[in-house]
């Protein structure tokens, strides 16, 4: 799956896009209709500790799934969203089951 990544006021390093990447392509397992994804990465300047926001956009035909998630971590961050995600998509894809 092609993952449009971006790092809003801060450069994100590799390990972190190469985790990113990791844990957006287990998607593919449960919906593979999947076009694209748009990830945001932010960080929010504040004192609170949970200050990152991992936002993602994923396309699929006909419709887009937008998670945002706001964690202590990057890491953290992902691993929600992506949970998020799978919900969605096997909801869809039972969804599209059922009407054909």
């Amino acid at each position: 799956m092609k993952v449009n990544l971006q790092s809003v006021n801060f450069n994100a390093d590799q390990k972190l896009i190469d985790f990113i990447q990791k844990r957006m392509d287990k998607l593919d397992m449960f919906y593979d209709k999947v076009i694209k994804s748009d990830v945001y990465l932010k960080v929010e300047n504040t004192s609170d500790k949970e200050n990152k926001i991992f936002e993602v956009r994923v396309s699929v035909p006909g419709d887009s799934f937008v998670v945002k998630k706001q964690c202590k971590t990057f890491e953290e961050g992902t691993d929600t969203a992506v949970a998020s995600l799978e919900r969605q998509l096997l909801r869809r894809k039972e969804k599209l089951r059922a009407h054909s």
